[in-house]
């Protein structure tokens, strides 16, 4: 893993390294330096969510490309897939995305697309690094002052990304008669989600659609569904939907208040195309993260799960790499690539809408195409930033632990990409012995990674 980018790009605590106005400003730089079309004036797209510090680093940014001599338009606080849509359709030559997605208010993050609305291959990333760390990047030469790029705001990007949604709704359907419960997370969907569900004709219960720049993702949205779910059971609505903070994840509720997670959005749209000849080569691409239960569903209808590293860019690149249209991650990650170049919450919250409608059944029906397989996700924070593959007393103890699972169980243990944890998912058919099994795991690792003996 680089020094600065994560799984899903730079992110840290706001003014403090790396998350400081001098680093936002140097990947600016870079980011103009690396993308700056020679056959004419270059143009990049700077968007946010709604935290505090978005702004001071939004500035940082765009001080940075300008010095290059790189034009900036601003969209202000909108959905990161709503960034990729608005950097490929106005044809600009990269698109950066200021968010810390479903991380508290006080981190912040820096993530890049290409100017064809996916995120940046590791390839570039690492160039990016290389230019700021190496300090090669303060050395560049830079453009005289008639040169300097200017910076102005793109007044109708949110209307433009409204429309591109509802396109991606059926014309021959309509919300008409559903009411739904949408969480926006205090986020960069509080305006877009409610505009999208009321113009196609739905009832909408809004919540968490009332940021102040220090309540984003604060006990709402995809990480917090529970509010959600409980609005779905007082109002009575059709489903309900939680964004996180940048509106790329969704997790949803049915008509009962029950919550669905990620895998079960997949199984249910995977169902659906493959019994109508619309999912390529019938294959879905998750993470090793998805659960087991999603694996046997896809098996059953003749299907097949294909496996990637956790993070969404990498379900992606498969996807794209082998002409797949549909995958995602458990957390809330879809990626419908016949639509979009990355996940996006709302887009997924309408094509689950939109099979609801055709199978003519509610959520807690089309459920019932999977089975959970028991699941313990443990978080272990640890102090050092040694692997854990250096540790054999860790890797001793899991080779135990997954012969005591067997054929119907698996663990896995991963770093975060985004903060200072190791991940620890444990799955298996009998859920007391997986508690057990997570338990142990998570406590071996915190005695032999922070240093305990």
């Amino acid at each position: 893993m680089g020094k600065l980018f994560g799984t899903d790009g730079i992110r840290g605590i706001a003014n403090i390294y790396p998350m400081t106005t001098d680093l936002a400003m140097k990947v600016g730089s870079s980011a103009a330096f690396i993308f700056k079309n020679k056959h004419r004036r270059p143009k990049i797209i700077i968007g946010k969510d709604t935290r505090l510090s978005g702004y001071m680093i939004e500035t940082a940014i765009t001080s940075g490309i300008c010095s290059m001599g790189v034009d900036v338009l601003l969209v202000g606080p909108l959905p990161t897939p709503g960034i990729a849509y608005i950097t490929s359709s106005m044809r600009a030559d990269a698109g950066v995305v200021i968010s810390a997605s479903h991380n508290p208010y006080e981190y912040n993050g820096i993530k890049i697309f290409g100017n064809d609305g996916f995120k940046l291959p590791d390839e570039t990333e690492n160039y990016i690094e290389e230019l700021i760390l190496s300090g090669e990047i303060d050395n560049l030469p830079k453009p005289p002052a008639s040169g300097i790029g200017g910076a102005r705001r793109i007044e109708d990007a949110l209307g433009r990304y409204i429309v591109y949604l509802k396109n991606t709704f059926p014309r021959d359907l309509t919300l008409e008669g559903l009411k739904i419960v949408i969480d926006c997370a205090n986020g960069a969907g509080y305006r877009v989600a409610p505009t999208v569900f009321e113009e196609l004709g739905a009832e909408v219960v809004l919540t968490g659609d009332r940021p102040t720049g220090r309540n984003i993702n604060l006990d709402c949205g995809a990480l917090y569904p529970a509010n959600m779910a409980s609005l779905v059971r007082q109002s009575g609505a059709n489903a309900g939907f939680a964004l996180d903070g940048d509106a790329d994840r969704l997790i949803l509720a049915d008509e009962n208040g029950e919550i669905l997670d990620g895998d079960q959005i997949m199984a249910i749209c995977a169902k659906h195309y493959i019994e109508h000849g619309k999912l390529r080569q019938k294959t879905v691409v998750a993470t090793i993260m998805s659960n087991l239960g999603f694996e046997v569903a896809l098996r059953t209808l003749g299907g097949n799960l294909i496996r990637t590293p956790v993070g969404d860019r990498y379900v992606v690149e498969h996807m794209r790499k082998n002409n797949y249209n549909l995958g995602g991650e458990q957390s809330g990650h879809m990626i419908f690539l016949d639509h979009s170049t990355t996940g996006d919450g709302i887009l997924s919250a309408l094509q689950v809408l939109a099979v609801m409608l055709r199978e003519r059944r509610p959520l807690s029906e089309l459920k019932k195409i999977m089975d959970h397989y028991p699941q313990k996700l443990v978080n272990v924070t640890v102090g050092t930033k040694k692997s854990i593959d250096q540790v054999p007393e860790i890797s001793k103890l899991q080779r135990a632990m997954e012969e005591r699972l067997g054929e119907e169980g698996r663990i896995v243990i991963r770093p975060s990409g985004t903060e200072p944890v190791i991940r620890v998912m444990v799955e298996g058919a009998d859920a007391k012995m997986i508690e057990e099994v997570a338990s142990s795991m998570a406590s071996c690792i915190q005695q032999h990674m922070n240093g305990e003996q």
